[in-house]
């Protein structure tokens, strides 16, 4: 396919995703499945227009002038990959299925616009809802933020260390220009690519077969490894869903102790079993039901509630979960997360420590949380996270975010990590 048909194949799958108001992974499946003349190449190139025209949809729509999806694909081309008017109308000639050409006065409208005098939630590509929630947590730099949530994200691995060291998989994956990690100590990163190229498909290498790495965020990893398990403990990863903190505690513990993995929704903790496999991680329990954890309340030295929340963090990887973000769905997660942190915290033996994280950057769902469950429970105490990120990461690499000197928060644009909250409590002794 040519440029053109792959400009009206991504307007089609934004089409679809805003009649239809689907996931974009399931809008870009079922039409990949329709178009089956369509390579990998193709869908990969179309899947970027759409995954693009979706983290830039304000921005986009208010330089065009128009927020169709036929304006946001152009808009898309034109700013995002840096291609010419004249070098559009070039690839579309001759093209019997590529769109038709923006006229000249919507081209000159778009190279008149200036971003500068739009609201500031359209330079950051948020919904104007959630902006004061931005400025709360980050004050002025809120917009830098915002708008670094709507950039490309990295393909980040994690080493598996029960199996290869990080130089090993650095040597196997060369060819894909892996480097190592800013700040994770085992992290792995492919650059993002730009324009249509796609990302390797790293779970087909041998490697990955053998166990030597894991797809995981740096972020990810970054506050797994601030849980800092210690050979010997006994943790649980009270909302584990596919396992990769527990793949990734489990690893930093070489296999000694224990690490308990439980989800409420057992699909989400199904993937876990192969992955623990390949991993050859030996040390991991799997409970499918809560019951099964009854006897060890109050015993574990760890306990780690990854709670569930809003995404704000990855809107990166999901661009299309801002857009269907409302205040009922913010809700509904802080009632979630209060009760998994209540339900969580009967575990921590005392002296042991209650770690609270989200992949949000709200701080609804974040400070407001912890130092609301620490009032109601004065038992718990906020420690602070600082000398633990020192030790493992040293004072030499990017530094997160933290509101209150004790919490922290990783961002794409301070640390280039996808956003994640984390916090450790201490249980009084």
């Amino acid at each position: 396919m040519r440029l053109g048909g792959r400009l009206s194949g991504a307007i089609e799958v934004l089409t679809n995703i805003e009649t239809r108001r689907r996931p974009v992974a399931d809008a870009l499946k079922d039409w990949g499945l329709s178009h089956r003349f369509a390579g990998s190449g193709d869908r990969a190139a179309i899947g970027n227009i759409v995954y693009d025209a979706l983290r830039m949809k304000l921005s986009h729509a208010y330089l065009m002038g128009d927020d169709s999806p036929t304006a946001l694909g152009h808009a898309v081309l034109l700013r995002q990959w840096g291609l010419a008017p004249e070098a559009l109308a070039a690839e579309f000639e001759g093209d019997r299925f590529a769109p038709e050409p923006l006229s000249q006065e919507k081209l000159a409208a778009f190279h008149a616009r200036d971003l500068a005098g739009a609201a500031p939630h359209v330079q950051g590509d948020i919904p104007e809802w959630i902006q004061p929630s931005f400025e709360t947590n980050f004050s002025e730099g809120w917009l830098r933020e915002a708008k670094a949530l709507a950039g490309r994200p990295t393909l980040d691995l994690r080493a598996n260390t029960l199996k290869a060291s990080r130089e090993k998989v650095l040597e196997a994956l060369e060819s894909n220009a892996a480097a190592a990690s800013p700040i994770a100590r085992q992290g792995i990163r492919i650059p993002a690519g730009e324009g249509p190229s796609r990302l390797p498909n790293l779970t087909a290498d041998l490697s990955f077969q053998k166990g030597w790495f894991e797809v995981q965020d740096e972020g990810s990893q970054i506050v797994a490894d601030l849980v800092f398990p210690q050979e010997g403990d006994q943790v649980l990863d009270f909302c584990a869903g596919g396992g990769g903190k527990t793949l990734a505690m489990a690893a930093a513990m070489n296999n000694k102790g224990q690490v308990h993995a439980y989800d409420t929704d057992r699909k989400r903790l199904m993937p876990i079993i192969e992955r623990l496999k390949r991993a050859g991680t030996r040390n991991v329990q799997i409970h499918e039901d809560i019951s099964s954890l009854s006897s060890l309340e109050g015993r574990f030295d760890r306990v780690l509630v990854d709670a569930p929340c809003t995404g704000t963090g990855t809107w990166r990887r999901r661009p299309d979960t801002k857009w269907r973000l409302t205040d009922k769905n913010l809700e509904e997660r802080l009632v979630q997360q209060q009760e998994a942190l209540a339900n969580a915290s009967t575990f921590v033996r005392p002296g042991g420590l209650l770690f609270y994280v989200t992949c949000s950057i709200l701080p609804q769902e974040n400070e407001e949380q912890v130092h609301s469950f620490c009032q109601n429970n004065p038992e718990f105490e906020i420690q602070s996270a600082a000398d633990t990120w020192k030790t493992l990461f040293g004072s030499g690499k990017p530094q997160p975010w933290s509101r209150d000197g004790k919490t922290v928060t990783l961002t794409p644009g301070l640390t280039d990590t996808d956003g994640f909250f984390f916090c450790a409590m201490g249980r009084k002794a």
